[in-house]
């Protein structure tokens, strides 16, 4: 399945029936009077989330939506029936935006969350409703309303426990694939990921959702690259897993890089609790490794964890200490 994580749609909302002007014609029945009835309330345009969907490609093949027009009102005071309700259904995670894609209208983050984003057009008036005892025999009916109409953006941010970063081919692929049953490319060249890939990792029996997070390079934050195409993705990750080449001769640069980038998209982001690694150690001496894990300490202030995805070095205690720091995320919230 493609992933797509923003689409633009137009939503129409059901047009309310009309009322109808009608009169009793009735054997023996000496005065008739009016009898028509009131017209239908149009359906609602409602988004739902749902947690089995992780992407908005539906979106791509469908652009148009319309809910149900109400019926129009009969005679023998029937009232029409009201048009049944468009039920649109998105990931958990999705924003609903206004037509710039400015505004958000609702931000869908929980299993079940509804919102109306177009009310139908109330049914309108039969004549029977403007009798009165100086009006009779009243001719008036009214149309009903129409249906509010719009465009919207969806955006979808993934909400993930952990967010895989790095620069391109850090090993965050390798590092998911390992973790979890996910499949993602894998390759040795940039860009090999373009877009997030999810995996479930279980830890002790707890489960944790990460996303490898693609397309970070200097200029990311500027839209050089992938851009800020996939920066908004790492937003509702609770931490950061910050994955370094050990393989490179320089593994300062590319830390302070990917540091930058998040400051300068979201200077909330980058307060988010972070896990330094260094990845590939499988492929070092440890003479080198220690080297390298000193150079990082000077400049993240942090502990320097050494993995290798490939060889599984490391692997568990990352996942551990990733939960633990999870935990911390959700206390903080509540």
């Amino acid at each position: 399945m493609k992933f797509l994580d923003e689409a633009k749609i137009y939503i129409k909302a059901g047009d309310g029936g009309n009322g109808a002007c009608s009169f009793r014609h009735e054997k023996f029945l000496e005065f008739g009077g009016p009898d028509g009835g009131n017209g239908g309330n149009g359906g609602d345009i409602v988004f739902k989330a749902v947690e089995n969907l992780n992407t908005l490609i539906d979106f791509r093949y469908q652009q148009h939506f319309k809910a149900m027009r109400g019926k129009n009102g009969a005679g023998r005071n029937c009232t029409g029936a009201s048009g049944d309700d468009l039920i649109i259904k998105v990931p958990v995670g999705t924003q609903i935006m206004d037509e710039t894609g400015s505004i958000v209208l609702a931000d869908m983050l929980h299993d079940g969350d509804t919102f109306v984003a177009a009310k139908g057009g109330k049914g309108g008036r039969g004549n029977d409703s403007y009798k009165s005892s100086t009006n009779q025999a009243p001719e008036q009916a009214d149309p009903g309303t129409p249906g509010e109409e719009l465009w919207v953006w969806l955006k979808l941010k993934i909400i993930a426990d952990a967010g895989l970063i790095g620069l391109p081919n850090a090993g965050k692929s390798t590092f998911l694939s390992v973790i979890s049953r996910a499949k993602p490319k894998i390759a040795d060249y940039p860009f090999t990921t373009i877009h997030p890939n999810l995996g479930m990792a279980m830890v002790d029996d707890n489960g944790v959702l990460v996303a490898d997070i693609p397309g970070l390079i200097e200029g990311a934050s500027m839209g050089i690259g992938l851009g800020t195409k996939f920066l908004k993705h790492v937003e509702r990750c609770k931490v950061l897993i910050h994955l370094i080449d050990a393989t490179q001769e320089d593994v300062v640069t590319p830390y302070k890089t990917i540091r930058a980038e998040l400051k300068k998209y979201s200077p909330e982001l980058a307060k988010k609790s972070e896990i330094v690694a260094l990845n590939k150690i499988d492929a070092l001496l440890e003479e080198e490794i220690n080297n390298k894990v000193a150079e990082l300490k000077k400049v993240t202030r942090k502990k320097v964890h050494t993995i290798s995805g490939v060889a599984r070095i490391g692997i568990t205690d990352i996942l551990r200490l990733a939960y633990k720091e999870i935990l911390k995320a959700k206390e903080g919230e509540e």
